[in-house]
Formats: C-alpha cells, sequence, structure tokens
C-alpha cells in the first residue's frame, strides 16, 4: 500500500478535498511547497509529507551543536501551495491568510499514482488497465527568495496542479507572521511541443499575456493502476 499526497491548488474547502480519496482517506491538511532558511528545503508537493495538519508562517526551529534551538528570530520563509483567490494588494496576516492557503488530502491506495504529461494542449490517456484521477496542468517548479527553488519529478502526482496560475504558491515571512506574492517569484510549466518543431531550429520567443497564457502550457492526468 502507498500514500498518495493530492495536492489540490484550488481546493479551499476540506469537505471538497475529501472526494478526491477513491480509496481510504487518512488525514485532510493544508499544502507546504517549500521551507528556506539559511538554506533552503523543497517539500515535494506530490508526497504525503508536502501535507502539514496545522499552519504556521514559520513550521520549523532551527538548532546548532551548542544545544540552542531559535524560532522565529530571522528572516526564514515557508512557501504553500495557493488557492484560486483574488490576489490582494498588500500582505495578509492572521486570519486573512486561510482563504489563500491550498488544501490536501492524504489517501492510502492499492497502487502508485503517476502523472502522465501530453505537451500538448489536449488531454493525455492513462496508460491500459490505468484509470484517471483528475487531469490538469504540468507543473515544472517554482522560485524562491535569492537563487533558491524547487520542483518535483515529472511522474509525480504533484506536478499536475489542476488548475492554472501564474503564481499557483504564496511566500509567508515566519518572523513577520504574513503572507504575500512577490513580483520576483516565479513559476515553471511545462510548455507545448508542436509535433513538426521537434529538431528543428530555436523556438522562437513569445510573450503571452491573460488569455493567451493557456494556450502554451501542456495537460496532464493522474493515473493510477488497476489492481
Amino acid at each position: 500500500m502507498v500514500e498518495v499526497c493530492l495536492a489540490r491548488i484550488h481546493t479551499i474547502s476540506s469537505v471538497t478535498c475529501a472526494m478526491l480519496c477513491h480509496s481510504r482517506l487518512v488525514c485532510m491538511s493544508l499544502s507546504i511547497c517549500q521551507t528556506l532558511g539559511t538554506t533552503t528545503s523543497p517539500i515535494l508537493p506530490g508526497f504525503a509529507g508536502s501535507c502539514l495538519p496545522r499552519f504556521s508562517t514559520m513550521p520549523f526551529i532551527y538548532c546548532n551543536i551548542n544545544e540552542v534551538c531559535y524560532y522565529a528570530s530571522r528572516n526564514d520563509k515557508s512557501y504553500w501551495l495557493s488557492t484560486t483567490a483574488p490576489i490582494p494588494m498588500m500582505p495578509v496576516a492572521s486570519v486573512q491568510i486561510s482563504q489563500y492557503i491550498s488544501r490536501c488530502s492524504v489517501c492510502e491506495a492499492p497502487s502508485q499514482a503517476v502523472a502522465v504529461h501530453s505537451q500538448d494542449i489536449t488531454i493525455p490517456q492513462c496508460p491500459v488497465g490505468w484509470r484517471s484521477l483528475w487531469i490538469g496542468y504540468s507543473f515544472l517548479m517554482h522560485t524562491a527568495a535569492g537563487a533558491e527553488g524547487g520542483g518535483q519529478s515529472l511522474v509525480s502526482p504533484g506536478s499536475c496542479l489542476e488548475d492554472f496560475r501564474a503564481t499557483p504558491f504564496i511566500e509567508c515571512n515566519g518572523a513577520r507572521g504574513s503572507c504575500h506574492y512577490f513580483a520576483n517569484k516565479y513559476s515553471f510549466w511545462l510548455t507545448t511541443v508542436e509535433q513538426s518543431q521537434q529538431f528543428v531550429s530555436a523556438p522562437p520567443s513569445e510573450t503571452l499575456k491573460a488569455g493567451q497564457l493557456r494556450t502554451r502550457v501542456s495537460r496532464c492526468q493522474v493515473c493510477m493502476k488497476n489492481l
């Protein structure tokens, strides 16, 4: 038996999130993406460990060799998958944060769930003998503060997010207790590739704006083998 963390980028209701489990529901929680202290610690969105039961802008403590630990005393950050709530003009704090944090479920399943990607705007089919869990957009990686960032294997369910957003994660400042979207944080998505454009000249440069974004983002489907 394996555990599959189902990170729902637009699921605000924990009740709705529970409907994703096609087998036994283990827990319902919140979707953490990454933590950032002196160094970075990417938390893969497709695994059960990314589904924390409780939220804090500072979910970790750091300790040294002298057996001294410090909490919320530096400019440490945490990153969370976000919902489709409108982007706020200013940082949010306290109970306002809740509406921006994605919910997730951890389910016990009889087989491993995997993501398949089309590199096209069409939905890829599950292999013969596999069934669909959900369809989405191919999420590759993201940047964080400085030169840091994170991502996951494209076979991971965490690489197939049900909804596309240019900003699928929110940054929380631990010591300040606030969260916000920042212009210098980027998301990277698997792009579409025309069959006829393989092994030819360099791809032409493009700038896509609102209304055009989904035309160049690969589609995906998360599948589970029938046993």
